[in-house]
């Protein structure tokens, strides 16, 4: 196995280990949090599944990207996987259920909405993506649906050791995010600056921030689902994104141009995250 393939396996193995940690707490009433409030649900998809791919039709549009940063941006766009960093959701006051919630919502939606999306992209632009249902439904069932169930038959069965396995699950999963991200961004690190030019920098703000201010518009009035929304809406999974982009462009190099994604999506989440916690402080001391 090349850098490439290990550091791709390390994400996807985040990826279900921290799913499978959902399950291993995850109740019904968690599961359901987001079903039980439609108009929530609806607005979620809406921000995630429709206005940020017409963010990134502009991006690619009007800047005239070069192709590694559009392909990244469409990756990331119809991704069905938001950033699984639930300790950045709690710091911005976020609650749990709603980000779990959400996570299975898009996993089962992403079937038919990804490869649809692909096909209106392919329409409107000569990136010749192909992403099928099969495919997705692959991604979904061995990174979200198997972990989390397995969790969760886990946690019915044996509750003592479900609980016992928390920690040391999450820290694997942590350690395997990291290690991924950290050789991905060694690996890219000469050239991420090349990857900066023909407004590709530009597109990244744009499209983090967008993202920021869809999800928390939409995920509105209560500051606890803004959060997770905005959160989601403007950062996804590195693996996704680079596990669709390399399939379709063998020989293009998309590592530079993810690792500059995470750089700044990373920089410009860190003042709505002290504003949100500093909102949800205010509001639990508020009488």
């Amino acid at each position: 196995m090349d850098a490439k393939t290990l550091t791709l396996l390390a994400l996807q193995c985040a990826i279900a280990a921290t799913v499978f940690t959902y399950g291993l707490q995850a109740t019904r009433d968690d599961l359901l949090y987001i079903a039980r409030r439609p108009g929530l649900l609806l607005r979620s998809l809406i921000a995630m599944l429709v206005i940020m791919p017409l963010v990134v039709v502009a991006c690619v549009y009007y800047l005239q990207l070069p192709q590694p940063t559009a392909v990244v941006l469409i990756a990331l766009a119809i991704s069905p996987v938001p950033p699984l960093l639930p300790k950045k959701h709690k710091k911005a006051g976020g609650v749990a259920p709603y980000g779990l919630g959400l996570l299975v919502v898009l996993a089962l939606v992403s079937i038919v909405t990804v490869p649809l999306s692909v096909a209106v992209l392919n329409w409107l632009f000569a990136e010749a993506i192909a992403v099928g249902p099969v495919a997705i439904m692959k991604i979904v069932l061995t990174m979200i649906i198997i972990p989390l169930a397995a969790g969760l038959v886990v946690a019915k069965l044996a509750p003592g050791a479900a609980q016992r396995l928390r920690a040391p699950v999450r820290l694997v999963a942590t350690v395997l995010l990291f290690a991924g991200i950290l050789v991905l961004l060694a690996g890219t690190w000469h050239g991420i600056w090349s990857a900066t030019g023909h407004w590709t920098v530009v597109a990244i703000v744009a499209f983090v921030l967008a993202g920021l201010f869809v999800g928390h518009w939409l995920g509105g009035p209560e500051h606890e689902h803004a959060s997770v929304l905005a959160l989601s809406t403007a950062s996804r999974h590195p693996a996704i994104a680079l596990s669709i982009s390399a399939v379709n462009f063998p020989g293009e190099q998309f590592a530079p141009t993810l690792a500059l994604y995470l750089i700044l999506c990373t920089i410009l989440a860190i003042p709505y995250v002290k504003w949100q916690r500093s909102r949800s402080a205010l509001s639990s001391s508020t009488p």
